[in-house]
């Protein structure tokens, strides 16, 4: 057996194995104190390279070490040579702050041969002074002197202008400076042996000169292109075969810098030329710059060659594309873009590297994605236009399409956008039928998969439909040409959806699948509002739209499309029996029972599908149309009554069958008692219960001949609706009467009710007892209260509520206690 020591001896145990963990804690983090210092010093020549140092000791692996030892692998003092730096520092830098002074306020009384030697001296000092203490491996030191010595020679130029050619262009000496001083400070870098500030500087520096020089000459914009230009592929040579990565990555930015400067001027002029001769310098810039971009690319690492790539593409593509562009109208000048774009494509044909190639194909989708954003506004338009005609339905059928739309949309300026939208389908629908070799030759550049496929054909698919709806808008065709058009657009997308739900696979539905299913509805609901304008069009349109979509969901096979399908039929069924009603002419009202049409039909259905998936949504959907009804009919409580009743008929038709028993009966019993609460007080009955204990007693009887024969049988099956028939109008008209004798009489039979229950445990006998005894006396008590509340301090009823909240808050748990007991009490009677 395993020997379990006391609790104290434990105790000592885990105390002396602490003390052990801690010491040798202690040990391993002076270990790490000493290699680091060693790390920061030369190593001595007889230094062992992974011990303490000489003199330390044998490392104590044992107890820790006494309060007079030094532990092992201590650290010694500081070495001096960090406080060298900081002093040597400190004082570069307050020598050159000194000398920045002296310069600055003795330089008026100072002759020009003072000034030249000041400045002369100061600057070769800062600049000496880095070689000398790089070779006491003072680097840090040497970088801020250098830093100083790079300002002092800016200072040199501005003296050198002012005092020996101060009748020169500013601009022009500038350019001319940068120019000197980016190649002085490029040999200083190279022959200083050491300091990484200088090369960097000189690359900075190299931005300016041909940018001023282009200035000082006062050059047309294409002049300042092409010197950004120049400048970005000096950028792009020193970012690809330079040294040292501070000097690449002055030299990436600023060729990002000049390069996109350079293409946005060529770009700017592009667009604002008014012919095709006037559009061939910018495009030439515009070409030299995406071969810049794509030089770089070419053997720029992974991570930057897709940008360049892209950036090389949109520049050709906005060269070529400006020519195009001023050779043709306004309204085609997208289509140029496009075609361009598209034959960036071609990129998969040639050797570019993978990278750079990736980022010309992205290039291409970027031009392609524009074109598509421009040609957005009017496909939201022909989709969004015909929802004006919600407020104005049956406003007569108009001559034109347009007309219907309800839309000031420039269509004139809009005809290219359905060939835009044709183009990119007819690119996406050839990608997708020829999928393999659209693989085979992109594989070296992306790696396409089935989902990419999938999402090819829905584009084309979208795309497709969109340009011959906004066709038929730009070119203004009849108004039934075009409900006959998008109605064939409808019935194309559900055989599609039928067709592609048909073929046997293992996963979920392709997009190209998904795709059609959405669109077949999304035009369902676009033709039926485009249909609202003509009243035989609305019969047609939708009669037309029942009989499409219960097709669909006759033939498709997945349980998800024939739901679908089968929900929309409904509700198509009920906006065709409302437009029924309203050409047939009765008032809304009056409406309502000819609407349970397509809840009766859908009752029947459900009945003769019984447990297949689609009878439940099915059926939902008909109850949707029941809700409709009893809307129409709230404005006339005879209707109302009647509609409620009808309602209660299809509930309790519904309630034959078994799986639709438990929640149709109750409902069946609702809508029974509430058509009977709403004829009484439609009639002004003031004697409720003249009507209703004739009904309560024999429901009584029946109830309990139920619990006798069925003693499982639920207490709100046998006397829920005998109880409510009588004591819910009841409770309405005592509310309503100033006497006495019917609260009274309420009360009691309330009373009697809630002692039954709570002594048979009859759970809708106790609740519904003791609702309306609560309510009763609520309306009995309620003047009392009202009372005693006024006469209260304003103060007291705010305070009593803050203390009962306290209180509850205080016996929380108790209280949540008490209310599971409640509710496990309850759910325990029948």
């Amino acid at each position: 057996m395993e020997h379990v020591p006391p609790p104290a001896e434990e105790l000592a145990l885990l105390d002396r194995e602490l003390v052990r963990l801690d010491a040798r804690r202690l040990q391993l983090l002076n270990r790490r104190a000493w290699l680091v210092s060693a790390l920061q010093q030369p190593a001595a020549p007889a230094a062992r390279p992974w011990g303490p140092p000489p003199g330390a000791g044998a490392p104590a692996w044992g107890p820790p070490p006494g309060p007079g030892s030094r532990p092992w692998g201590a650290v010694p003092a500081a070495a001096p040579r960090s406080a060298q730096n900081v002093l040597l520092t400190l004082g570069g830098l307050l020598l050159a702050i000194a000398a920045i002074a002296f310069t600055l306020v003795s330089w008026g009384t100072m002759g020009i041969g003072g000034r030249a030697a000041v400045l002369s001296t100061v600057t070769l000092v800062a600049a000496g002074a880095p070689v000398l203490l790089l070779s006491r491996k003072l680097a840090a030191t040497a970088e801020a002197l250098a830093a100083l010595a790079l300002l002092l020679t800016v200072l040199d130029a501005y003296a050198l202008h002012a005092v020996a050619a101060p009748d020169t262009d500013g601009l022009g000496f500038t350019a001319a400076a940068s120019a000197v001083l980016a190649v002085l400070w490029a040999a200083y870098g190279l022959t200083s042996g050491g300091l990484r500030l200088p090369l960097p500087a000189a690359v900075a520096m190299a931005q300016w000169p041909l940018f001023l020089w282009a200035w000082a000459a006062g050059a047309p914009a294409l002049v300042f292109g092409w010197a950004l230009l120049v400048t970005a592929a000096f950028d792009v040579v020193i970012a690809l075969r330079g040294k040292g990565l501070a000097v690449r990555v002055a030299a990436c930015v600023g060729a990002a810098a000049t390069g996109l400067g350079a293409l946005l001027v060529a770009l700017v002029e592009s667009l604002a030329a008014g012919g095709p001769p006037g559009a061939v310098a910018p495009g030439a810039l515009l070409l030299a710059g995406a071969a810049v971009a794509l030089a770089g690319a070419w053997r720029a690492p992974n991570g930057f060659a897709p940008v360049a790539g892209a950036v090389a593409g949109l520049a050709a593509v906005a060269a070529v594309g400006g020519v195009l562009r001023a050779a043709v109208p306004s309204q085609w000048q997208v289509i140029g873009y496009l075609l361009c774009g598209a034959a960036l494509l071609a990129v998969v044909r040639t050797r570019v590297p993978r990278a750079a190639g990736r980022g010309v194909l992205v290039a291409s989708a970027a031009v392609t994605g524009g074109s598509l954003v421009w040609a957005l506004p009017p496909v939201a338009a022909v989709l969004l236009g015909p929802l004006s005609l919600v407020s104005e339905v049956w406003r007569g059928a108009p001559g034109g399409v347009r007309a219907a739309l309800g839309a000031s949309v420039p269509w004139s300026q809009m005809i290219a956008a359905p060939v835009v939208l044709a183009l990119v389908a007819a690119a996406l629908g050839s990608a997708y039928r020829w999928w393999t070799a659209v693989v085979r030759a992109a594989a070296p550049f992306v790696s396409p998969g089935e989902p990419l496929r999938g999402a090819a054909g829905a584009g084309a698919l979208v795309l497709g439909w969109s340009a011959v709806l906004l066709s038929a808008t730009a070119l203004d065709v009849p108004y039934p040409v075009a409900l006959a058009l998008e109605s064939a657009l409808v019935a194309a997308a559900l055989e599609l959806t039928v067709r592609a739900m048909a073929r046997p696979a293992g996963g979920p539905p392709s997009g190209t699948a998904v795709t059609a299913l959405v669109g077949s509805v999304l035009g369902a609901v676009s033709v039926g509002l485009l249909s609202l304008a003509s009243e035989a069009a609305t019969h047609a349109v939708f009669a037309l739209l029942v009989a499409l979509f219960a097709g669909a969901a006759v033939r498709t096979r997945a349980a998800v499309a024939r739901s679908l399908f089968a929900c929309a039929a409904a509700v198509w069924g009920i906006v065709l029996t409302a437009a029924a009603c309203a050409s047939l002419g009765p008032a809304g009202y009056r409406a309502a029972p000819l609407m349970l049409v397509v809840p009766a039909v859908t009752v029947l259905l459900g009945a003769r599908l019984r447990r297949h998936p689609v009878a439940l949504p099915v059926e939902l959907t008909g109850a949707f149309g029941a809700v409709v009804a009893l809307a129409l009919a709230v404005p006339d409580a005879p209707f109302l009554a009647l509609t409620l009743a009808l309602c209660g008929v299809l509930a309790a038709g519904t309630a034959v069958r078994p799986e639709r028993r438990p929640v149709a009966g109750y409902l069946a019993v609702g809508l029974f008692l509430a058509a009977t609460w709403v004829r009484l007080a439609a009639a002004e009955v003031a004697d409720p219960e003249a009507y209703t204990l004739p009904v309560t007693v024999p429901a009584l009887v029946v109830g309990v001949l139920r619990r006798r024969r069925d003693p499982a049988a639920s207490s709100w099956t046998a006397y829920g609706a005998g109880l409510a028939v009588t004591l819910v109008p009841s409770l309405c008209a005592a509310w309503a009467d100033p006497g006495w004798v019917r609260p009274l009489l309420l009360g009691v039979a309330a009373l009697v009710a809630t002692l039954l229950g709570a002594r048979f445990r009859l759970q809708a006998v106790l609740l519904l007892g003791g609702a309306v005894l609560a309510l009763v006396a609520l309306h009995e008590l309620a003047p009392y209260v009202v009372q005693v509340v006024g006469a209260l301090p304003r103060w007291l009823p705010p305070a009593l509520a803050g203390a009962l909240l306290l209180v509850v808050g205080a016996t929380y748990e108790q209280r949540k206690r008490d209310a599971r007991r409640v509710r496990e009490a309850l759910g325990r009677m029948r």
